[in-house]
Formats: structure tokens, C-alpha cells, sequence
């Protein structure tokens, strides 16, 4: 947890994931999403996409993960707004950065953005509800 109560620009710590070729299949059957571009690479070449690729569903939990992971267990999230860029294959590396870009008494709002060499994965905000007495 960060030192203090939450002020806008303040940056919250980046966080690395590799993606692997398990993790995009994983990930995706775990949330009962069969699309073959997910799953199967020849499938995912003849759509156009180099390899298969992660889903929206999977993007959202990592940018939940990641707001949460400073926010603390007791903070609850109130609303996720993504848009998703340049697919994520396995091999890269995934890097979320954010900013807190409102608050308003425990309220806060954190702008977010994924990205990795070839370009942004996701930007958006997340709002969450923080626990009386955070950052104290």
C-alpha cells in the first residue's frame, strides 16, 4: 500500500508479466472463451494474427490485478474501462503503468496503460471505492 492517501499523478508501481503460449490458452479457456484464435495457432495465422493472442477477458483481470495489487484486498472495484491496441502473443512482455487521475474522498481513479514492444495493448481507467482509512 502507498504511504498517505492517494493524490492525483501519483504513480503506482509497474508491473511486468511475460506472456507465455500456456498462459494465453490458459487464460482463455478459463474464462470459457473457445475462440479458436486463443488456442490454436494455425487458426489464429489463417485470421490474420501471427500467433494466437489474449482476450479481452484476460486483459481486464491483469488490469484488475494490477490496480489491486496497490489498492489492497479491501478496496473494491466500481467500474473497468479498457480499449484494447496491438494484440498480445506469447513472447511478450507486458508492462502495466498507472496514474491516479481523480479523487474524490475515497474514491479514486486510476488511469491505466499496457504496453509492450510492438505497441499499446490496453489504456482505460479503473475506479475503485478504498477503504476508510487507507494509506494511513
Amino acid at each position: 500500500m502507498s504511504p498517505g492517501p492517494p493524490a492525483v499523478g501519483q504513480e503506482l508501481p509497474a508491473l511486468t508479466i511475460p506472456v507465455d503460449r500456456t498462459m494465453v490458452v490458459a487464460t482463455a479457456i478459463a474464462s470459457r472463451d473457445y475462440q479458436d484464435v486463443h488456442h490454436d495457432p494455425e487458426l489464429a495465422r489463417r485470421s490474420g494474427a501471427p500467433d494466437v493472442f489474449l482476450n479481452i477477458l484476460t486483459t481486464n483481470g491483469l488490469v484488475e490485478r494490477f490496480v489491486t495489487s496497490w489498492a489492497g484486498a479491501h478496496a473494491v472495484v466500481r467500474a473497468i474501462r479498457i480499449r484494447l491496441g496491438a494484440p498480445v502473443h506469447p513472447g511478450d512482455e507486458l508492462v502495466l503503468t498507472g496514474e491516479v487521475s481523480a479523487v474524490d474522498g475515497r474514491r479514486v481513479e486510476v488511469a491505466v496503460r499496457g504496453e509492450h514492444d510492438r505497441g499499446v495493448h490496453v489504456s482505460g481507467a479503473v475506479v475503485l471505492a478504498l477503504p476508510e482509512g487507507w494509506g494511513r
